[in-house]
């Protein structure tokens, strides 16, 4: 009879490299530290847990620094570094010129270009699609992360993903 419960090479590695880490530490995961936002008994781990991950901003823009802190409240260590230069960040980056917004961040070997929703950081790093560079949110759209507006407005925008063969797909509609 087939198992129910498959896992990949990648998450067994993982949890078995965790579990090594434990036992040669002596911890808990939840030892000496208090619940983070989002964290219940009945929350999954997030991949973006202690994951580190740097946002490139030019100094001026503050929905950079709104997105950046939705980045640390979904779990992220954040650093936010100032560059005058943008699109020379992008370029070095590989981000395609069309799919451009304010800001570009880098998490392990992946980029998220502009106000891409955080839950869909997680399910990038979470699934890792083969050849895939990073994803982004072109444009600054109402509503999303970082570009809240008071009167709650959203609209509709795509979340792209890019690969390193020039590909681009659709990650997300959103709005």
């Amino acid at each position: 009879m087939p198992s129910r419960h498959i896992i990949s090479r990648r998450r067994f590695l993982a949890g078995g490299g965790a579990a090594v880490g434990l036992f040669v530490t002596g911890c808990s995961p939840s030892e000496g530290r208090q619940p983070k936002a989002g964290e219940g008994s009945g929350s999954q781990p997030s991949p973006a847990r202690n994951a580190s991950i740097t946002v490139f901003r030019d100094p001026s823009c503050g929905c950079c620094q709104a997105w950046a802190e939705r980045a640390r409240e979904a779990g992220f260590d954040v650093s936010l570094l100032n560059d005058a230069d943008m699109p020379a960040v992008k370029r070095r980056l590989g981000v395609p010129e069309r799919l451009s917004s304010c800001h570009t961040a880098a998490v392990d070997d992946l980029v998220i270009e502009g106000h891409v929703p955080l839950d869909q950081v997680h399910r990038l790093l979470r699934d890792r699609p083969s050849g895939i560079r990073g994803i982004a949110v072109p444009g600054m759209p109402a509503g999303a992360p970082g570009m809240e507006v008071p009167d709650g407005r959203r609209d509709p925008f795509q979340v792209v993903a890019f690969f390193a063969d020039g590909r681009n797909t659709v990650f997300l509609q959103a709005g």
